[in-house]
């Protein structure tokens, strides 16, 4: 078969099929281009999903009827000149135009901002319609109507026009985020209008309007620089967290980019602060010299690639998690709103059963907190200088008193001081201006963790024996993956030896868990490293052991403790990072401002 020549329009729908996947797809082109001359207003309008309809107006620098004829031709720009090494705008191809042109049926109509009339273009399918003059507003409209009528098979792929409609917005935002002294409209017959006011050096007003204004409440300033790469922006509290990755925004050289490396540092950065299934909102821009990161990989130009990229990994995970340490143990203010509205009247918060109208002869008579004993007179002691200690014996016999501590004064610390304990599980805690409810599991659980990570990076952590070693039974596979790491796990201070072929002896454990159930534990550990991939080693996951470790030796839920014990809760949170969320991401801790309190009561 002989080889020929195909036809410019041919090429030009093919490159299309490349740059134009769908209608967001043009409209991030148009927009790039909007910016690139230079707009401060730009206002997109849809119709169909922008299927039908695509229409982005700006008030750039224009074009004349030279640039006009131009800017259909595959590969012009005036961005660039002969080399890939200095990109400083978002598009430098010239293939946008063109491609769109090949396949829909676009017009552009423009004028510069220092002449007297404009002109008009118009292509159809890949053919030059006409060329003409045209009155008009200094800056450009390009209209795209139709879009794929000229290669059927490619409608076929889309998606409704609400998704297609949904995916501009994205592109919108995106866009509004990166450059926040654009004004940005959004308009059409299927959608709601969408208006975002340029917010000029105000990044965070902006992200606000994007993300809502609880991000404000609850962001962190990220600014750090390493080796000639800047990285800033804001990224939320762990407890202010989301469903999907949808709210997390990269840029690159003011570039909006959607980067597997980016979004893997975020995750990386968040590691047992979020809950499994849930991702952080984050906003970060990455700033560098362009000769240093390669934004030609992709058509789309949504990928890039770094010449270092374990350099930009390196310092987007340590610039997180220095700014997690500093103010990210604090608590979303989404806990404390949804607490207000559980307050409101009509709250039903699914299927609660009906409560009884209270009475004197129905109310609980024991106080909110009380000592627990055992039938054997036992009672846990919690020392949270040491975190946990071994129950002590107490010939103390059990009372519906319990004696008070001299009360401390709230205003004295941020968390408060003790006032109650209910359901044996939750801490009230009076601040200046205030109130806290505590998860004492929960904020245990991370007291705990943290001791015995700062353990891990100084010496092996101490141990106790066992009197009577533990033996668990569990398949021979199980004991096999254990026993491969069981010099990791003494270095916590778990020390396990075979016992036959399908049991494990536990003979010593962590000295802060204090009473632990080595059962329980083993077994969890079993089933974690069963889903990780053995030959990586565990030494990476020594932290995610620790983790497993602290959670089966905290203060566990129905465990009644002493004012003194509370308030020593308290005082270890404030000092330890993280303090906010327990291991697993939830939050140990709820705030509610008196504020709020009063304006329940009608008082405000």
């Amino acid at each position: 078969m002989a080889i020929r020549q195909l036809s410019e329009t041919l090429i030009n729908q093919i490159a299309a099929g490349e740059v134009i996947e769908r209608p967001a797809s043009a409209a991030k082109e148009l927009i790039e281009n909007a910016l690139d001359a230079g707009a401060t207003r730009i206002e997109v309008a849809t119709s169909g999903g922008g299927k039908s309809l695509l229409r982005v107006s700006d008030n750039g620098s224009g074009m004349d009827v030279a640039d006009l004829e131009l800017a259909v031709r595959r590969h012009c720009t005036s961005k660039i000149s002969d080399t890939l090494d200095d990109i400083r705008t978002l598009g430098f191809r010239g293939e946008a135009l063109p491609s769109i042109g090949s396949v829909a049926r676009l017009s552009i109509s423009s004028r510069r901002r220092d002449s007297t009339g404009g002109s008009e273009i118009a292509v159809e399918g890949g053919r030059i319609a006409y060329l003409r003059p045209s009155p008009g507003n200094p800056g450009t409209i390009v209209e795209v109507r139709d879009l794929f009528f000229a290669t059927p098979a490619r409608l076929k792929f889309l998606k409704t026009e609400k998704a297609e409609a949904a995916a501009i917005t994205e592109v919108v935002k995106r866009m509004a985020i990166a450059f926040p002294g654009v004004r940005f409209v959004l308009s059409g017959t299927d959608r709601t209008t969408l208006e975002l006011p340029a917010t000029g050096d105000d990044h965070l007003a902006r992200m606000a309007q994007i993300l809502g204004k609880d991000f404000r409440d609850n962001a962190i300033e990220i600014d750090a620089e390493r080796e000639g790469i800047s990285l800033t922006g804001f990224t939320g509290v762990p407890t202010f967290n989301r469903g999907n990755s949808a709210h997390q925004y990269a840029f690159v050289n003011g570039r909006p980019v959607q980067d597997k490396l980016i979004l893997s540092a975020i995750r990386g950065a968040y590691a047992e602060t979020i809950p499994t299934g849930r991702y952080p909102v984050a906003v970060l821009s990455i700033k560098l010299d362009p000769a240093l990161v390669d934004v030609n990989v992709h058509p789309a130009k949504s990928d890039v690639r770094f010449r270092d990229p374990q350099l930009v990994r390196g310092l987007i995970v340590g610039a997180v998690r220095e700014a997690l340490a500093r103010d990210g143990s604090r608590a979303a203010t989404t806990g404390a709103d949804g607490m207000l509205r559980s307050f409101r009247p009509g709250f039903q918060p699914g299927a609660q059963r009906p409560q009884e109208p209270w009475s004197a002869a129905t109310s609980p008579s024991r106080p909110f907190y009380q000592p627990a004993t055992s039938a054997f007179g036992e009672r846990p002691q919690a020392s949270f200088d040491g975190l946990v200690t071994p129950t002590a014996r107490s010939d103390t016999a059990p009372t519906a008193r319990t004696p008070v501590a001299p009360e401390e004064p709230p205003q004295r610390y941020p968390l408060g001081a003790a006032r109650a304990q209910i359901h044996e599980n939750y801490i009230v805690a009076q601040t200046d201006d205030g109130l806290v409810i505590v998860d004492q599991h929960a904020a245990h659980e991370r007291l705990v963790f943290e001791a015995m990570r700062k353990a891990l990076h100084s010496k092996r952590l101490a141990s106790q024996v066992l009197l009577i070693p533990e033996i668990v039974d569990l398949p021979e596979e199980d004991c096999d993956r254990l026993m491969q790491f069981a010099t990791e796990f003494g270095e916590l201070g778990l020390a396990i030896e075979r016992f036959g072929p399908g049991a494990i002896a536990v003979r010593e454990t962590p000295a802060m868990l204090g009473e632990v159930d080595a059962t329980g534990l083993i077994r969890q550990l079993a089933d974690e490293i069963a889903e990780w991939d053995t030959a990586s080693g565990l030494s990476a996951k020594l932290e995610y052991v620790a983790a497993t470790m602290a959670c089966h030796g905290s203060v566990r839920s129905g465990r009644r403790l002493r004012q003194e014990e509370m308030n020593a809760l308290l005082r270890q949170m404030e000092v330890t990072p993280g303090s906010g969320q327990c291991n697993h991401g939830r939050p140990t801790y709820i705030e509610l401002k008196l504020s709020d309190i009063e304006r329940l009561f009608g008082r405000s």
